[in-house]
C-alpha cells in the first residue's frame, strides 16, 4: 500500500510534457525515476515506465545535459530542462549514472546506456584525483574573453563561435540540432539542447540518419577541442567519503549492468583511496583535501561508502570488498546505532 500511495503520489505531480515534477526551478532527482522503474517491474504499470522513460529523455535533451563534455549541472532554472545553474555535483551525476544504467536494464535502449558512459567519461576525465578519489564540483562562473565572471559562459555558443569550430559547410546542420540560434537563449548566447530527434534534423538537411549520426559525431569532437581552450569553471577539489561512496557504486553498477570491467577498476582505485587515507583506525574521515583529513565522517559517508563497497564486490565477486563493508558496518553499529530508539544517529 505505500507504494501504491507513493506512485499515485509521483503520477500527480509528474510534468507529462516534460518529465520530472511540475513546476520550476527544476532539480534532476534520480530517485523517483528509479521507484517508477522498480514498481513497473513489480506491477508491470505501463504508466510507471513511461513516467520515468520521459523524464530521462527529456533530462538528456535538455541544456541541464552536457551534450559536448558529459555530465549534468545541478537543475534546470526553467520548467524545460533548457537553461541550468552551471554547476556539476558529483552527486548528482553519480545517482543519475545508476539511473540511465537501470533505465538500459529495464527497457534494453542503448540510447540510455550512451549516456552513463558519458558520465562516466566525464568524471573519469575531469573530476578524478591522480589519485583515483573523485572530486566534489566545478563552479556555474567561467571567465569570459574580457576577464569577466559569468555563469555558463563557458558551456553556452553563438552560430560564429559553432562555425569556427565545425566548419562553415557542417554548422547549420549542428546549430539546427543543438537549437544554437543568432539570438540565443541566455543573454545572447546558446545553452546547447537536442529538443528534436536527429532523424527528424536529417530530414531537413536531407542526410539519412546514419550520416547525419556521424557528422554530430565528428562535430562533438571538434566542439570539445574549442571548448577546451577556454578558461573552465573552478574546481573543488574537496574528496568527500559519501560521494565517493555513490560514485563508486554508479562505476561498480555499469560495470556490471554493461560488462566492462575497466569500470569497475576505477571504483576500486576510488574505494582504495578512501579506505587508505580517510579512515583513522577504524573511523572514517568525512573529507580530505590536500591530504588533510577533515572532521569524523557522518552517516551518509557510512552508508554510501558501505553501499559503494557492496557493489563493488557483486561487480568483482572480491570478497576484500565485502570484508570492508562489514567492518565499516562494525562502527555504524557501534557508534550511530540509536539502540534505545531506534534508527541512527547523523554523527
Amino acid at each position: 500500500e505505500p507504494l501504491v500511495a507513493a506512485a499515485r503520489d509521483y503520477a500527480q505531480r509528474f510534468d507529462e510534457k516534460n518529465g520530472g515534477l511540475l513546476g520550476a526551478p527544476k532539480f534532476p532527482s534520480s530517485l523517483p525515476v528509479r521507484f517508477e522503474l522498480r514498481f513497473y517491474r513489480r506491477t508491470g504499470d505501463a504508466a510507471a515506465l513511461r513516467m520515468a522513460v520521459t523524464t530521462l529523455e527529456k533530462l538528456a535533451a535538455g541544456g541541464i545535459h552536457d551534450p559536448i563534455g558529459g555530465g549534468f549541472h545541478r537543475y534546470s532554472t526553467d520548467a524545460r530542462w533548457l537553461v541550468p545553474h552551471f554547476e556539476k555535483m558529483l552527486y548528482d551525476n553519480a545517482l543519475l549514472t545508476t539511473a540511465y544504467v537501470e533505465a538500459f536494464q529495464t527497457t534494453g535502449r542503448q540510447d540510455f546506456a550512451q549516456v552513463g558512459r558519458d558520465i562516466l567519461r566525464y568524471v573519469e576525465r575531469d573530476m578524478t584525483s591522480p589519485e583515483g578519489a573523485f572530486y566534489s564540483a566545478t563552479d556555474a562562473d567561467s571567465v569570459s574573453p574580457e576577464g569577466r565572471l559569468e555563469e555558463g559562459r563557458f558551456f553556452t555558443w553563438t552560430p560564429s563561435e559553432i562555425a569556427d569550430a565545425v566548419g562553415a559547410e557542417r554548422a547549420p546542420l549542428i546549430t539546427a540540432y543543438y537549437g544554437v540560434t543568432a539570438a540565443g537563449n541566455l543573454d545572447g548566447r546558446s545553452v546547447l539542447s537536442t529538443p528534436r530527434a536527429l532523424p527528424e534534423v536529417a530530414r531537413e538537411f536531407h542526410l539519412t540518419p546514419e550520416r547525419a549520426r556521424a557528422e554530430v559525431d565528428e562535430a562533438v569532437v571538434a566542439l570539445f577541442a574549442a571548448r577546451s581552450k577556454r578558461r573552465p569553471p573552478l574546481r573543488d577539489e574537496k574528496v568527500l567519503a559519501s560521494w565517493n561512496g555513490l560514485m563508486i557504486s554508479a562505476y561498480a553498477r555499469a560495470s556490471l549492468a554493461l560488462g566492462d570491467d575497466r569500470y569497475a577498476q576505477v571504483a576500486a582505485r576510488a574505494a582504495d583511496f578512501v579506505l587508505m587515507k580517510m579512515r583513522d583506525g577504524a573511523r572514517l574521515a568525512h573529507s580530505i583535501k590536500d591530504g588533510h583529513r577533515g572532521s569524523l565522517g557522518f552517516l551518509d559517508d557510512y552508508a554510501f561508502m558501505i553501499a559503494g563497497l557492496l557493489d563493488l564486490h557483486e561487480a568483482t565477486s572480491d570478497p576484500h570488498w565485502l570484508r570492508e563493508a562489514v567492518s565499516l558496518d562494525a562502527v555504524l553499529r557501534d557508534e550511530f546505532e540509536d539502540k534505545s530508539g531506534g534508527g541512527y544517529l547523523l554523527t
